[in-house]
């Protein structure tokens, strides 16, 4: 099956739950695992929260970008923020780290990408935002089914 959506929000925490809830209804017609539908929903959380925090340091006119796309049995999930940008994405993704050490934040939002999808490629300029696509290969629940 090959499909594809798009959705842009504006950056407010509210928000963040309509992108993880979309995204689940969206894959669940791939008829994921409660897994991995739970690392992706987790995973949207994190993206679309640094996008908030981090990206348009909650300003809340700022726009945000989400597209899911699914072929087979793979999720292509993008999100994407025009806002001030990384300036070390190697640095960003460090466990712990944050830009905002004043903050009760963990810095762990990359690192948990990481570890719940299978390939996540961050592109960043300060200045002008950042794309986040991450790449996960769902279990084939049908071929278990069968």
């Amino acid at each position: 099956m090959k499909n594809e959506m798009k959705l842009e929000f504006l950056s407010i925490s509210e928000n963040e739950s309509l992108a993880r809830v979309a995204v689940a209804s969206f894959i669940s017609q791939m008829n994921p695992t409660m897994e991995e539908l739970t690392d992706i929903k987790t995973v949207v959380s994190e993206a679309v929260t640094n996008a908030i925090i981090h990206g348009y340091e909650d300003k809340n006119e700022e726009k945000i970008t989400l597209t899911c796309k699914m072929e087979n049995e793979q999720i292509e999930i993008i999100i994407e923020d025009k806002g001030i940008g990384i300036d070390n994405i190697e640095v960003a993704r460090e466990p712990l780290y944050t830009s905002k050490p004043e903050w009760e934040r963990s810095g762990m939002g990359f690192t948990i990408m990481e570890n719940f999808m299978d390939k996540v490629d961050i592109t960043s300029k300060p200045g002008e935002g950042t794309m986040i696509r991450m790449m996960k290969q769902l279990t084939s629940t049908r071929a278990l089914c069968n």
